[in-house]
């Protein structure tokens, strides 16, 4: 069942650990689905490798099935990212008229300089699992054979070198023809998925470009509570008097500067990388937009040259036939995606602005128990005349 926040199912915030228990409510409801799935894959135990020419990282794809596409119940390899962007491009290549998953960029995590660092590949970690959780839970790329390999082949390289002739053959089955062929207009409800994906994506870069700004701001202002603190202890250690309430405040100022730092890193590990995550999405999306677009021109194209014929008893050609199929096909498909992606958005977006109220609840209550802590340093003091 969806949870509404605005209407449906009441939401009881009257303690602090209200939100964190609704959230873990909400995953556990999404999870529940997983006692009919045949197909479990996670992405873990990331290590570092140097060599000669070059240093990376790789990471341990592990698998457990009961499909009988697979020769055991369970599969554990190492994969780089080359490999998960091997994988993807082979998708792509013998699945034309699906929406592929998209991968993080390459060299840039957003906030991140260090692509060996601890955040960085903790972050591409997350992002990886998830790029093949999307493909596992889909119901036709789940079962491409490009995926099967990735899964289970201990050297991946080898099929690389080979060229997978046979896998290559049936992408090749699928491949369309782009030509030069111009399209007259699009149908308006794929017209309307392209104006939203263009909407949604221009929101999706402008929350991403703001939230970045305060992040980095509150990050300035992380700084300067630092060394704002330690003045009050100095202060302190020369008025007798009131040692005591200073090293109060220079105590609780420190505690705000745990609970924003800890924010900021919420911020920049969860919130941010599913915003990223979404603006690739929706450029995949409109990709395979294009695509229909190129197959349905080349459609219309076709059908005008047999009209130009006027034969006298007029009959499709073949070739016409198939590039129909492909029309409708892109289309079926198209539209499946387009449904499961929307769910898949709903869910991630309603668990990301909820985790994101939970965080900040902790924050300002961190931050309030910490100044309410000192009051009573202050009430104690008999007032100086």
């Amino acid at each position: 069942q969806d949870l509404s926040l605005p209407n449906g199912t009441p939401v009881d915030t009257s303690s602090p650990a209200s939100s964190s228990s609704l959230l873990n409510r909400l995953q556990l409801d999404d999870d529940l689905d997983g006692e009919t799935r045949d197909l479990f894959v996670t992405v873990d135990d990331p290590k570092k490798h140097v060599c000669t020419m070059e240093t990376y990282i790789t990471y341990r794809v592990t698998t457990k099935t009961t499909r009988a596409e697979f020769d055991l119940p369970e599969y554990s390899v190492r994969r780089r990212y080359q490999d998960f962007d091997w994988l993807r491009i082979k998708l792509e290549e013998s699945q034309p008229t699906h929406l592929i998953p998209p991968l993080p960029e390459k060299f840039v995590v957003k906030g991140v300089v260090d692509r060996f660092s601890e955040e960085f590949v903790e972050t591409r970690r997350k992002a990886l699992d998830k790029f093949l959780k999307r493909i596992t839970d889909h119901p036709v790329l789940s079962f491409n054979e490009h995926f099967n390999v990735f899964l289970t082949a201990k050297d991946l390289n080898a099929y690389k070198k080979q060229g997978m002739a046979l896998l290559s053959k049936m992408g090749e089955s699928v491949k369309y023809v782009t030509g030069g062929y111009k399209l007259r207009s699009r149908p308006l409800e794929f017209a309307a998925i392209g104006e939203y994906l263009d909407t949604f994506s221009l929101k999706l870069g402008t929350i991403d470009r703001i939230a970045q700004r305060i992040i980095k701001e509150q990050l300035e202002y992380l700084v300067e509570l630092r060394e704002y603190g330690p003045v009050y202890s100095t202060w302190g250690g020369l008025e007798v008097e009131l040692s005591e309430p200073l090293e109060g405040v220079s105590a609780c100022i420190g505690n705000c500067c745990t609970a924003l730092e800890e924010l900021s890193e919420d911020m920049t590990e969860d919130f941010l990388p599913v915003l990223r995550e979404y603006i690739l999405y929706s450029e995949s999306m409109k990709n395979v937009l294009k695509k229909r677009d190129q197959v349905q021109a080349e459609y219309e194209a076709k059908l005008e040259a047999v009209a130009l014929k006027k034969e006298d008893r007029p009959k499709v050609p073949t070739d016409v036939e198939k590039c129909q199929d492909r029309v409708e096909c892109f289309n079926a498909d198209l539209k499946a995606d387009m449904e499961r992606w929307q769910n898949n958005k709903r869910q991630d977006f309603r668990q990301l602005l909820m985790g994101m109220a939970d965080k900040n609840i902790q924050y300002y209550e961190k931050c309030l128990t910490a100044w309410e802590s000192i009051i009573p340093l202050l009430q104690d003091k008999p007032e100086t005349k």
